[in-house]
């Protein structure tokens, strides 16, 4: 499933922790999270099916991500197909997490 952001939730750590039900890999991913974006994430905060999916969802992703917002907003897939991409919301989130820059550019 490719995200909102590009990404493909198959290779994220939180969604891979929630699909093995792993408490050990929750604790892992937490830590991770925690160090990269000086945040307190706790490893119950670790769930989620995608930001798409129905399901579970990391508070994160849920509650605070703009892409997410901006995507269902317009409807749609991913920013890639966006009529205005690479808008400022999108080029803040790139500063945070380069990796999605790459992961939509691949997807252009």
């Amino acid at each position: 499933m490719i995200a909102y952001c590009g990404m493909d939730c198959e290779k994220c750590e939180g969604y891979l922790a929630t699909q093995e039900n792993s408490d050990a890999k929750r604790v892992e991913v937490a830590e991770k999270w925690s160090r990269e974006h000086n945040a307190d994430i706790k490893p119950e905060q670790i769930n989620c099916t995608g930001c798409k999916s129905e399901g579970l969802k990391f508070f994160f992703t849920e509650n605070m991500c703009p892409v997410r917002k901006c995507n269902r907003d317009k409807d749609t897939v991913h920013c890639a197909k966006c009529s205005q991409y690479r808008c400022e919301t999108l080029e803040a989130f790139i500063k945070e997490a380069p990796p999605v820059g790459e992961a939509l550019e691949n997807l252009r």
